[in-house]
């Protein structure tokens, strides 16, 4: 059900309007230091006559840059004369978080992508969320937005999109997936490592829309291979959507492998608190029982180590990047073949 409550958020560029706006939207937040201050998070929206909405979004955890980068890229770049319809990028969504460099605001301690869909009395966070569900999104007939590991996590530089129950919105949510030509792909259960469902991608399958999202790889830093694949394939689905022409499309290096996420057997967690020693890397196939870390007590030099195991067969694509863990961490998550 659509939230009737307005948005408090302003948007200082226009959306209707031809030609490129660049701006930011204001998110007013009276504190000590400023009685009657606003919070800035850029916007840019580019638009060329009647046609499709992009909406490109990143900084959705503050430290995810691969995304952040190759929308800046875009933003410089793109020729708003060659555009067919309109792009609308937001690149700093979680703007208090990407300014800090975590993966949560400083505010509030909100996780935007643990929000959705918000309140526009609530939380800084909340309110985020809120213009993103109630503003944002309803003009957008595809979704971009582009995910990595961030701090804690590495990941294999991957797509990713949750299918549509009906079967014609399945059929393009997969060519967008396979547009997008990253070499590996995959389709997450619906709470992959959430626990329940108030994400972006959820928000936007509930309201009938296509999101491809990414993990581009992590660590807090930038590689220029994820850089690369993120520049790629965000203008591939501007062509495939039709707002970019058809000579701009860069195919990947190879078709795209899509795996799948399901549920608890592809994750393997820290069942104590200690230091984490991979046994495998990104990117290898491992088997159902096969060790996959070993947790050492530095504290108690002395103790055994525990020894972790694989659940089922997989992928490798995503490893803890922080030695010292916690029990309930995430070590690795696994991805499994579909044969799409």
């Amino acid at each position: 059900m659509t939230d009737p409550r307005p948005t408090r958020l302003a948007s200082e560029v226009p959306f209707d309007r031809d030609g490129a706006h660049r701006g930011f939207v204001r998110l007013f937040h009276s504190v000590h230091e400023s009685a009657y201050g606003f919070i800035p998070i850029p916007i840019v929206v580019l638009r060329n006559g009647e046609g499709p909405t992009a909406l490109l979004i990143s900084g959705n955890h503050g430290d995810e840059y691969e995304g952040q980068v190759a929308l800046c890229r875009l933003v410089q770049t793109l020729d708003v004369s060659r555009i067919r319809g309109r792009v609308i990028v937001f690149p700093l969504a979680n703007q208090p978080a990407g300014l800090a460099g975590r993966r949560t605001s400083p505010i509030d301690g909100g996780n935007l992508n643990r929000s959705f869909p918000g309140d526009p009395d609530g939380t800084v966070t909340q309110q985020i969320a809120h213009f993103l569900s109630t503003v944002l999104l309803p003009m957008a007939d595809l979704v971009v937005d582009l995910h990595s590991g961030g701090s804690s996590l590495v990941y294999v530089p991957s797509a990713l999109c949750r299918l549509p129950e009906e079967a014609s919105a399945a059929a393009s949510a997969l060519r967008y997936l396979k547009a997008f030509g990253a070499p590996i792909a995959y389709l997450p259960s619906p709470s992959q490592g959430t626990g329940d469902d108030r994400t972006l991608n959820g928000t936007v399958a509930r309201s009938g829309r296509i999101a491809i999202g990414t993990e581009l790889g992590g660590g807090g830093t930038v590689t220029p291979a994820a850089l690369r694949l993120a520049e790629r394939g965000v203008r591939n689905l501007l062509v495939e959507l039709g707002i970019l022409p058809e000579s701009d499309r860069q195919p990947g290096e190879a078709p795209t492998r899509i795996l799948e996420v399901g549920g608890d057997a592809w994750f393997v967690y820290a069942p104590e608190p200690g230091v984490f020693e991979p046994l495998v890397e990104l990117g290898e196939e491992v088997a159902a029982g096969q060790p996959a870390a070993k947790i050492w007590f530095p504290e108690t030099p002395w103790r055994a180590p525990e020894t972790v195991r694989f659940l089922r067969d997989g992928f490798v694509l995503c490893r803890r990047q922080p030695g010292r863990t916690a029990r309930g961490d995430c070590l690795f998550h696994l991805g499994t073949d579909t044969g799409l």
